[in-house]
């Protein structure tokens, strides 16, 4: 097995690249699972995995063709 399956705080925030500060915000607030083993705190891999397909939302296309209101600079009449 080479994947880690529990991932320490560092490790979590380093994947997801955020601070480690807001990682533990988001621990504390109950946004991420989280494993706990005693006293440390682990973060499952692949649970990690599906919160963030959880929350990715699909890029948002151009303009439609037929708003061409969206196509206009602003201050453009």
């Amino acid at each position: 097995m080479s994947q880690m399956l529990l991932l320490r705080a560092e490790e979590a925030a380093r994947a997801l690249g955020i601070g480690r500060s807001k990682l533990y915000a988001l621990l504390a607030a109950g946004e991420l699972p989280v494993v706990r083993i005693g006293r440390a705190t682990r973060i499952p891999a692949a649970a990690l995995e599906r919160w963030i397909e959880e929350r990715t939302s699909p890029a948002a296309g151009p303009p439609s063709v037929s708003d061409p209101g969206r196509w206009r600079r602003h201050g453009s009449a």
